[in-house]
């Protein structure tokens, strides 16, 4: 049976499931081939509304970046630049996004700091609940526990947890890290996956340095 990254449900009879990819509207929301988000409290298909929040792209002009073969847990949350309160004034309130009621010469994005885009690497588990802040970049592999608040870059097959998130350990070896990390295996063809599935599940080191 091959692969079929166009699916919405990737399972049969299950809609708590669904390839991201196929269901985002917002050209500034870029995710990659399966990639999916498990909810069973809402239907995943919401993910935009639900789950991106403070997104306003045509005036940050920020982007959700998410690798392929990502798992995102129900309730994960990216919290983007609008949520932000600007910290360089002497007050946190946002004086700037009520122009009418104080000064019309102010610019809205001036109520925040502007921290960039959100930049999710591949194969990257996302816990239940997980929140990652804006301007974060999470390396490829790396895994974000339950509930964690993700407020700082996270290394490529780290483990993450807490609040703030705070690196508990890596997965591998920094050898198995870097083999990995030439390897790129999802950005193999499915084919080419399902042939190699065995060794890649197993952590058949042996057998993928041959692939190089």
């Amino acid at each position: 049976m091959q692969p079929d990254a166009s699916k919405i449900y990737p399972r049969t009879n299950d809609s708590t499931i669904c390839y991201l990819k196929n269901i985002i509207k917002n050209p500034n929301i870029i995710v990659g081939d399966f990639t999916f988000y498990n909810d069973y409290v809402h239907d995943p298909k919401d993910f935009e509304k639900n789950n991106v929040l403070y997104h306003y792209p045509y005036v940050n002009h920020d982007r959700l970046i998410i690798g392929k073969f990502c798992s995102i847990a129900c309730g994960a949350k990216f919290l983007f630049n609008s949520a932000n309160h600007t910290l360089n004034s002497l007050s946190t309130f946002p004086f700037p996004i009520f122009p009418e009621e104080w000064d019309e010469s102010m610019t809205v994005t001036d109520a925040w700091d502007n921290k960039g885009d959100i930049v999710i690497g591949n194969d990257v588990w996302i816990g239940y609940e997980a929140v990652i802040m804006a301007g974060v970049h999470i390396g490829d592999g790396a895994i974000i526990g339950t509930r964690a608040v993700v407020t700082k870059d996270v290394p490529p097959y780290a483990i993450v947890g807490g609040i703030p998130a705070k690196k508990i350990r890596s997965r591998f070896d920094d050898e198995t890290i870097n083999l990995l990390q030439q390897l790129k295996w999802w950005d193999w063809e499915p084919a080419k996956i399902s042939e190699n599935l065995d060794a890649i599940r197993k952590a058949d080191i042996a057998a993928l340095k041959k692939l190089l």
